[in-house]
């Protein structure tokens, strides 16, 4: 008896062991992976104003009735979001436009960018209850930025000038545009290719 214990007690001592090294491998595969499969960020394409350039000027009028001033220096930063009523993904955005706005109100207005019939861009920013961002059509707008997919945004800083941009699918994406601006680098994309 004591012996079918002890061997009992071995055999699960050797399952132990075997689970402990597992977890371990496991582990060591999830950071490679992690490495292998970096967040990348926003797909910056090389259209339009370039980062570190001075923004085009635009003063456009919104949907709600004021007007607003894109690319002037100003006490605060702007983010252009290019979407269209159209745009699935820019729908699933909406929320995170509301929460970053939020978080950064302090030095950060939101501006909401479109083109197209008027009527169904008034129809789509009263049902999307978007009242709390100014929402400029402007078909202007999106030329000089070359913006070719949506949903797409630009980083402006207070001086007007391009700090980030690029083609946003994600919050991760969305997010990447502030975490380039900090590490003043045009992109995560170049950041991570520096080796930093």
């Amino acid at each position: 008896m004591n012996t079918a214990l002890a061997i009992a007690v071995g055999v699960l001592w050797l399952v132990v062991i075997a689970l402990v090294v597992a977890v371990f491998a496991l582990a060591r595969q999830i950071g490679i992976l992690y490495e292998r499969v970096a967040p990348m960020g926003a797909l910056m394409l090389d259209e339009g104003p370039k980062v570190g350039e001075q923004a085009p000027r635009f003063t456009l009028a919104t949907l709600a009735g004021g007007s607003v001033n894109l690319g002037h220096p100003s006490q605060r930063g702007e983010l252009l979001f290019f979407l269209s009523p159209t745009c699935p993904v820019c729908k699933k955005l909406l929320p995170v436009l509301r929460s970053i706005a939020k978080a950064e109100a302090d030095w950060l207005d939101v501006v909401l960018a479109s083109d197209g019939d008027e009527p169904r861009q008034r129809a789509f920013y009263k049902k999307a209850g978007l009242e709390d961002f100014p929402y400029v059509l402007s078909h202007d707008l999106g030329m000089a930025y070359k913006v070719g997919k949506l949903p797409y945004a630009v980083l402006l800083d207070e001086s007007g000038q391009v700090r980030a941009k690029g083609l946003i699918n994600s919050r991760e994406q969305l997010e990447s545009l502030f975490t380039a601006k900090e590490l003043g680098v045009e992109s995560i994309q170049q950041y991570l290719g520096s080796g930093a």
